[in-house]
């Protein structure tokens, strides 16, 4: 059985675009592996640094999937995510295109 739930990113820190009319991310996130995502981290690629945790306290156990909705304001489609596990691992991944993914799993 899959559970969604929706996670509302709100950009803390991001320079909204003026130029053009930016619109709302979405993409699934999917855990498939052997530990739970207790952190998780989306930020564009060309900021440099991480953005606020959207788990907020929350989990993503293995084996589930979540809606991850990026309202930040911009116009991208290319982010670098990073994932904190229960186990202690950590994964990152840069120059995602999320737009043509529209899905990213841990495996």
């Amino acid at each position: 059985m899959k559970i969604y739930v929706k996670l509302l990113a709100l950009a803390v820190g991001l320079f909204v675009s003026s130029n053009g009319w930016a619109e709302d991310l979405e993409f699934l996130l999917v855990n498939e592996s052997n530990s739970s995502v207790v952190a998780f981290y989306v930020s564009p690629s060309n900021s440099g640094m991480w953005e606020s945790d959207l788990m907020e306290g929350g989990y993503l156990a293995p084996n589930y999937e979540i809606d991850v909705l990026i309202g930040d304001g911009l116009t991208t489609c290319v982010y670098d995510i990073r994932a904190d596990f229960k186990d202690g691992e950590t994964v990152e991944d840069y120059g995602l295109d999320l737009c043509e993914l529209g899905s990213y799993t841990f495996e």
